[in-house]
């Protein structure tokens, strides 16, 4: 994740780690995409306080392929280059079921804390 000047956007170490499950639950849309696209959408879908920096952007998913999360495959992209298309397998809906797991008990527990008064 990138890290912006502007307000309300997301501190890069605030969501160090969780990339995975951003792009597992982008591609649960069941249409194969790009990372470049994936990242669009997360982007898109956080209303741009998100951003996934290009350093983030290619190794993440080459690194869930390997782990049999996704399936890739070549194919000309929308300006005709050459890319790499991911579309998440069972093994990533499983990984994404447990990620989003964790994520929701630990987003739950720091609501808790903050409420503290």
């Amino acid at each position: 994740m990138v890290p912006s000047t502007s307000m309300g956007k997301m501190k890069k170490d605030h969501l160090l780690g969780k990339l995975d499950l951003l792009i597992l639950r982008i591609l649960t849309t069941g249409e194969s995409m790009h990372g470049y696209a994936a990242a669009e959408r997360i982007e898109q879908f956080s209303d741009n306080v998100l951003q996934v920096g290009e350093g983030s952007l290619y190794p993440a998913p080459h690194r869930m392929d390997e782990a049999g999360w996704l399936r890739s495959e070549w194919a000309p992209s929308e300006n005709n280059r050459r890319a790499r298309y991911y579309r998440i397998t069972a093994a990533g809906r499983r990984q994404l079921a447990e990620e989003e797991a964790e994520w929701l008990r630990a987003a739950d527990a720091m609501t808790r804390v903050l409420r503290l008064a």
